[in-house]
């Protein structure tokens, strides 16, 4: 009789259960094994060209990379030629990088970063200067992001875990941004930093009487970038603020009033009490935050479109922009696979160092 209620039991759960998993076969995972298939081609999202496979060729593309060190230019006598401003004067990059039989690995790729060492400049040349890029700008954006966030986030749980009279009033306000669409976030934030007359520069103007000078903060390739990181914070902040207090209320009450009693200072109550208390909700707000940074378009597409001067690039703006604005779809699966295995990396590194210890 209970073998029949656990089968009947088991079969209302899969029936309910196997709807989502075929929307998240139909939608995710198949278009995953699609995507990789897809980054070993030259298929194109509208070619009158059939498709052709190509093998590693888009990624040695994507991910190709090299340094070259360049001696300054010698004269006869063996001195240092130098240009009209004084700057040591060193051989063209297109004498390596173009046609040079001496140097076939470098064929087709193009400066990225250069530094100088001495007389020498060391130059780190990529096929896909844009790609990498958008790889360094969203490791600096996960890097920043997650920490900060996720600190402000437990300060914020902290404050609002209190049996204080309107404390639902101040949960609701610092969780309004997570209902707010992205989109219409970013909208907000893009007049608030417009260079003219946004609301920023106004504040700073006013508070320093003046002397402030305006700043075009997602005009200007320094401050773009640090700029969408600060609305990100904004904006998600909220929803990481609940993970943490829900994971504060499920740590005991008498803990606290052990501590009390021991005499314990607030910061050795957080620190004994509350921090280990916290070590799986930790671990979870970690990673989801960091999945959260990986995934950055939405703010990239509204505010800046990549620029300028490519200093907001990120990955996944890169693959959606190959994959339907330049119709690569090859290039934008190829971009896909390689984001899921950085990710991938990421979480296994994550899930090793946050692991239980014996």
């Amino acid at each position: 009789m209970s073998r029949s209620k656990l089968t009947q039991s088991n079969r209302a759960g899969w029936a309910m259960a196997i709807p989502g998993f075929g929307l998240i076969a139909t939608f995710i995972v198949l278009p995953f094994f699609f995507a990789i298939g897809l980054s070993f081609t030259n298929q194109r999202l509208i070619s009158p060209n059939p498709t052709e496979w190509v093998g590693f060729d888009n990624y040695s593309q994507l991910m190709g990379m090299g340094v070259l060190t360049l001696e300054p230019e010698r004269d006869d006598a063996g001195a240092v030629l130098r240009d009209e401003d004084g700057g040591i004067e060193y051989p063209r990059l297109r004498n390596f990088t173009r046609n040079n039989p001496d140097y076939p690995h470098l064929d087709g790729m193009r400066e990225w970063k250069s530094m100088q060492w001495g007389d020498v400049r060391l130059v780190l040349l990529a096929r896909d200067v844009v790609f990498m890029t958008a790889v360094v700008n969203t490791l600096k954006f996960v890097i920043v992001v997650a920490p900060l966030q996720a600190a402000l986030a437990l300060g914020l749980a902290l404050l609002i875990n209190q049996r204080l009279r309107g404390i639902n009033l101040f949960r609701m306000i610092y969780f309004m941004p997570v209902v707010v669409s992205i989109v219409v976030v970013s909208l907000l934030w893009r007049f608030i930093y417009d260079g003219n007359d946004g609301l920023l520069n106004n504040m700073l103007s006013g508070l320093t009487f003046g002397a402030f000078e305006p700043v075009d903060w997602l005009g200007n390739p320094d401050t773009a970038l640090p700029a969408i990181m600060a609305m990100s914070i904004w904006q998600a902040v909220g929803f990481h603020m609940v993970i943490w207090l829900a994971g504060l209320q499920t740590i005991s009450p008498t803990l606290y009033e052990a501590a009390e009693i021991e005499g314990a200072s607030r910061w050795q109550t957080f620190r004994y009490v509350t921090w280990p208390g916290l070590r799986n909700t930790a671990v979870l707000i970690l990673i989801v935050i960091t999945m959260q940074a990986f995934a950055l378009f939405a703010q990239i597409d509204v505010m800046t479109g990549g620029g300028p001067l490519d200093s907001t690039q990120t990955i996944v703006f890169q693959a959606v922009e190959r994959g339907y604005g330049k119709q690569d779809i090859s290039g934008g699966s190829t971009i896909s696979v390689v984001l899921f295995l950085m990710v991938l990396t990421i979480s296994l590194i994550q899930r090793y160092l946050t692991r239980e210890k014996s």
